[in-house]
């Protein structure tokens, strides 16, 4: 499987990544090592997780993800195979109240305490990727509009956060640093904090891209390519909408729609099951895969590092990780993009 450079680390990657959120809630354990098996066992080397996982979060779960990935590296005694990536969370957001007693921040305590707990779930002395999951900061993310600006008092300094990570990275616990859910301006900020004090610099920005969510591309697309900060693209499926399985207000059983339909609902509106069917049709078109056509997308692009494929079944992870086999032709690229030219941003 291609590998690329993880920022301007001495960190490769493989194209496709495989994340782990599933586990603990819709996976089973024994589920998700056979997941972790397949994906090593076909070139996947790289592995996503967080403290907060899994997803949806909650204080019964909270943990239990990286408990599960530490279980198999603990059984499997393979840390040395796969590059291994984790977060911690910023400013602490209702719902996430079980985490630090509602405390948590991005600062030396909150960081400190946050990567030995995750080294102790995940049975290592080690992470190579440690990324903050989101800003301190107020801040529109996730493709939010209507930007009101306000100044967040109690949030830490990012000079602070890089500080702290720098200790983190002295002590042998991280290698290096990521943002996820982050904004141009945030990425910037880090960016210059970084060079103006030595600090360690931001390698990669953790943001969710498919064919259905492109806010990526608007400023942050040339910051990745510019700036050596690579995408890892999560969500390219858009919660598995793009698979096709919700089209004609079909919901399967035991899926993230069926288990989960006010938190993921947006992606099987109107609008996006619209363009998704059309989408779905230019692939079978083509005797494409629709799943492997949109993330074969995604990593066609030349501002990703890593495409973070989810699945619940080691069938799907078969399938995810075939799309770093597929070149997609002018033909179909053409097609594409023709088909968002007309609903150029079918989520919002």
């Amino acid at each position: 499987m291609e590998k690329r450079r993880l920022g301007r680390t001495d960190i490769d990657v493989s194209v496709i990544c495989l994340g782990t959120m599933t586990f603990g809630e819709q996976n089973t354990e024994a589920e998700g090592h056979a997941q972790l098996d397949y994906a090593l066992d076909h070139g996947v080397t790289f592995i996503d997780t967080a403290e907060m996982y899994p997803v949806p979060p909650s204080a019964k779960t909270y943990g239990r993800t990286e408990e599960i990935v530490g279980n198999w590296i603990s059984a499997r005694r393979n840390r040395d195979k796969f590059v291994l990536a984790t977060k911690v969370i910023g400013a602490s957001r209702s719902g996430f109240e079980h985490i630090r007693e509602g405390k948590a921040k991005l600062d030396r305590k909150n960081i400190e305490a946050a990567i030995d707990a995750s080294l102790r779930r995940l049975n290592t002395d080690y992470v190579d990727l440690y990324q903050l999951h989101w800003a301190d900061r107020q801040t529109n993310s996730a493709g939010q509009f209507g930007y009101v600006h306000k100044e967040s008092p109690d949030a830490t300094p990012i000079e602070e956060t890089l500080e702290a990570l720098a200790g983190l990275v002295k002590a042998g616990k991280i290698r290096a640093v990521g943002v996820s859910n982050e904004t141009p301006w945030g990425l910037h900020a880090f960016l210059r904090a970084a060079e103006e004090k030595g600090l360690p610099r931001i390698a990669s920005i953790q943001n969710a891209y498919s064919l259905l969510f492109r806010p990526f591309e608007v400023g942050l697309a040339e910051m990745a390519i510019r700036e050596d900060v690579g995408l890892l693209a999560f969500s390219p499926l858009a919660m598995g909408a793009l698979s096709g399985k919700y089209l004609g207000g079909t919901v399967p059983q035991g899926t993230r729609m069926a288990l989960y339909p006010t938190r993921y609902g947006r992606y099987i509106a109107e609008k996006p099951m619209a363009v998704t069917g059309k989408l779905v049709a230019l692939a079978k078109e083509h005797g494409l895969s629709p799943t492997q056509m949109a993330l074969a997308y995604v990593n066609s692009r030349p501002f990703v590092t890593a495409n973070i494929i989810g699945a619940s079944t080691v069938e799907q992870v078969a399938e995810n990780i075939g799309s770093a086999d597929i070149t997609l032709s002018t033909e179909i690229l053409e097609g594409i993009a023709a088909i968002l030219q007309q609903e150029p941003m079918p989520v919002l």
